[in-house]
């Protein structure tokens, strides 16, 4: 079976036929690390299926310093959502940290699409459950753990992130420096 399909009906069950007319719309790309898929204050139209490689979405402050708010590994889908919504300049950046490859899908054509079909629709709907209930998760660990339980959690959800994301990019993400973390993780090593 098709790993894509699998992956679609791991939110839903899609029939091979609503399976084909998504495919219809979509355009498979090859992307080099370090391309900005959704620049700062571009508005988007464009939603991502990452099939391979590592994505991160950041934050800029005024100063220049970048916070991670996510990083997305295969299979998973990828997109300035609200940016897309309210048809708005996008405040978030969303990156390729390595080589990746992915599916492109307008936004509008999707849009177009669930209203004249209501399985896409329906799996729309599931998967913007599925990347609310990720993003409840997140803000729950950001609120309630500290750094060394966000790194636990994290090292759960991704359990070779030190292999494949740079310190740095872990220290952004779990609010804190890098020097923070090499603590974190020597206190760790020392159990």
């Amino acid at each position: 079976m098709n790993r894509n399909f699998s992956f679609l009906n791991s939110f839903l069950n899609v029939s091979e036929e609503t399976f084909l007319e998504l495919e219809k719309i979509t355009e498979f790309k090859r992307i080099k690390a370090g391309t900005q898929l959704v620049k700062l204050n571009e508005v988007p139209s464009k939603i991502y299926m990452l099939v391979s490689g590592i994505i991160r979405c950041y934050l800029t402050t005024e100063d220049g310093k970048e916070y991670n708010k996510s990083f997305y590994l295969p299979t998973s889908f990828v997109a300035s959502l609200t940016a897309l919504l309210k048809n708005k300049p996008s405040q978030m950046v969303f990156e390729t940290l390595s080589d990746c490859k992915i599916y492109e899908i307008d936004y509008r054509e999707l849009m177009a699409l669930s209203q004249r079909d209501r399985a896409i629709n329906n799996l729309y709907s599931k998967v913007l459950e599925f990347v609310y209930i990720k993003y409840e998760r997140r803000l729950v660990e950001l609120m309630s753990l500290d750094a060394k339980d966000r790194y636990l959690a994290l090292k759960e959800q991704i359990p070779n992130v030190d292999d494949i994301i740079p310190q740095y990019q872990i220290a952004s993400y779990l609010g804190i420096t890098a020097v923070q973390l090499s603590r974190i993780r020597k206190k760790m090593d020392s159990y």
